[in-house]
C-alpha cells in the first residue's frame, strides 16, 4: 500500500535499507544483480567478494528482501534508517 492513514490525511511512507552481503562468489553477484533488478534495488558498490545494496521501499517490501536475501546468503549485515513520510496531495486540490 503506497499510503497509510495515521490521521485523516493519506500519506506516503518509505523506509532506507542497507544491506551488505559478504562472501559472494561470481554466481551470488549474478543473482544479487537479478534481485536488485526485480526489487527495484541499486547496487550501490561492490568488489570480489561483496555488494552493498541500497533500496528505498515500503518497510514490508524491505522486510521481503531481507527474508530473501537471508535464507539465500550467509553473511549479510543489515542497516535501516527508519521510515519517513510525507502527507498525500489531495486529488481534488487539482
Amino acid at each position: 500500500m503506497p499510503w497509510l492513514s495515521l490521521t485523516n490525511s493519506p500519506i506516503h511512507m518509505k523506509e532506507l535499507l542497507f544491506v551488505k552481503i559478504r562472501k559472494c562468489s561470481e554466481g551470488d553477484k549474478e543473482e544479487l544483480f537479478r534481485i536488485a533488478e526485480v526489487f527495484g534495488v541499486s547496487i550501490i558498490d561492490y568488489d570480489k567478494e561483496s555488494v552493498l545494496m541500497e533500496c528505498v521501499q515500503t518497510e514490508s517490501k524491505n522486510n521481503d528482501l531481507i527474508n530473501l536475501l537471508s535464507s539465500e546468503f550467509k553473511t549479510i549485515e543489515v542497516v535501516r534508517g527508519g521510515s519517513v513520510a510525507i502527507e498525500s496531495i489531495s486529488m481534488t486540490d487539482r
